[in-house]
């Protein structure tokens, strides 16, 4: 067996874990493995191709980001091509892809990634590559497995941040506006809103009402907490409005969210007289060791998925169904995003100790 590995989309602390345990796994089998280097590229010949031995991932469980590199414009089936006019424009380059699988000898591909990277490798299933998927985003958006590698780790650098807003925001008697990664999820923002005692989450899922927002800061005021931490999602945005957008994404890539914070920080502080400020953590979240619990996770993740080429599952994915990691249709994981449900424990639980989803 020929086994290759790609990482592509976002990085997320964990991944070097993932391609620790699926190499030693396949190496104890007999099995050689290739590293395919930023997304699709290697097949492109636009990168590397290496070779994944016990010496090339020694050491490397604690690392964040990922030693094949990755990109979010890697598509083969929309690859930006720039044109002499500065223009670009998408062409589909996926039999590319297949024809340097089968010029290679390569058997089975892993496919490391979120959603897009997932519905990539769906659809070179369809097309006839023998490939197994591994969820990875720091968003927790993957749907059929209850959490993924990199968001434990995203949310404790959020919660940190969180904890450390607090003491200069009482200070100040002022206003925190905090954002976080997420894209349309609101996850991080409610998990490390619940740890870390915000006073307001902000989260897709909940469209807020700023004056709903504004009265929780007074009310506060009031009560003599002359303070107050707001956590915000990406993409959140207010009720019968729009998500923000920050420019205009380059071609091959989804389009951006964010940039909320700094308008919702000058919006509060409008209406309630209260100086605010406004932080974006942004990709601190992505990067650093990932914590003990992401480093487990990722590696049952690329064990299992060593085992899943072994019987020969062709398009499934690994997933975390607790107390076990199984494999699922990854069709099935892709039908529909995974969202925060409004009416989860962990929203009835915040709402009942004074947080505000500002609705």
């Amino acid at each position: 067996m020929r086994l290759a590995i790609s990482t592509g989309g976002g990085d997320a602390p964990g991944l070097n874990a993932v391609i620790r345990a699926a190499v030693l796994s396949a190496i104890s089998r007999g099995w050689e493995v290739l590293g395919i280097c930023r997304g699709y590229y290697g097949l492109l010949g636009e990168d590397e191709i290496i070779p994944l031995t016990r010496e090339s991932v020694r050491g490397i469980a604690h690392l964040g980001g990922t030693i094949l590199r990755t990109t979010n414009r890697g598509n083969p089936f929309e690859f930006p091509v720039q044109q002499p006019d500065g223009q670009y424009h998408l062409v589909d380059r996926s039999d590319e892809v297949l024809a340097a699988v089968r010029n290679l000898g390569i058997d089975a591909l892993i496919s490391i990634g979120g959603d897009g990277s997932l519905a990539i490798a769906q659809r070179f299933f369809e097309k006839g590559l023998r490939v197994v998927g591994v969820p990875k985003t720091i968003d927790n958006d993957v749907s059929g497995t209850i959490t993924t590698f990199g968001f434990d780790t995203a949310v404790s650098t959020a919660l940190e941040a969180i904890d450390k807003l607090h003491t200069t925001a009482e200070s100040h008697d002022r206003v925190i506006v905090l954002e976080v990664m997420g894209r349309n999820a609101g996850f991080i923002a409610l998990h490390s809103g619940v740890a870390g005692t915000a006073d307001v989450i902000l989260i897709p899922e909940i469209p807020y009402d700023l004056d709903r927002v504004c009265e929780k800061i007074m009310a506060r005021d009031r009560m003599g907490r002359h303070f107050s931490i707001v956590v915000v999602a990406e993409g959140a945005y207010p009720r019968g409005g729009e998500e923000s957008i920050i420019g205009a994404s380059l071609p091959g890539q989804s389009r951006r969210v964010g940039g909320i914070a700094g308008r919702l920080a000058y919006d509060i502080e409008q209406r309630t007289g209260k100086e605010s400020r406004s932080l974006v953590l942004g990709h601190l979240q992505r990067g650093g060791m990932p914590t003990g619990y992401d480093r487990l996770l990722a590696a049952r993740f690329g064990g299992v998925a060593v085992e899943v080429v072994e019987q020969q599952k062709w398009g499934h994915m690994v997933a975390l169904q607790s107390p076990h990691i199984v494999a699922i249709p990854m069709a099935e994981a892709l039908a529909t995003p995974r969202r925060v449900d409004p009416t989860h424990d962990i929203v009835r639980v915040a709402r009942a100790t004074g947080i505000s989803f500002g609705d």
